[in-house]
């Protein structure tokens, strides 16, 4: 298996109230069950406040590196990380398990 985690960190002056943003948090949350690959899913905002924090984060998990390279390609998934391109920036972890 591997676990698939992204940090997203809201570009200055961009607010979890924008459109624009809760639209991304739910482009994020359909995905569950909507690609077969992801075998755990969840999305939630960070709850702390602390500088070092990210705001918003995804967990999930997949079978292999095939499954994760698909996950990656589907429509779904690169439609929702669109949209966060235009007001956040992220970082990544893959790791076997």
């Amino acid at each position: 298996m591997i676990r698939h985690l992204v940090l997203f960190k809201l570009n200055e002056g961009v607010s979890r109230d924008e459109e624009r943003v809760r639209a991304g948090v739910r482009a994020f949350q359909a995905l569950e069950g909507e690609i077969p690959e992801l075998s755990f899913w969840e999305c939630a905002w960070n709850i702390t406040d602390r500088p070092i924090a990210y705001d918003f984060a995804v967990n999930s998990a997949v079978a292999d590196t095939d499954a994760l390279k698909r996950y990656l390609e589907h429509p779904a998934h690169q439609a929702a990380a669109a949209q966060w391109r235009e007001f956040a920036t992220w970082v990544i972890a893959d790791y076997e398990f």
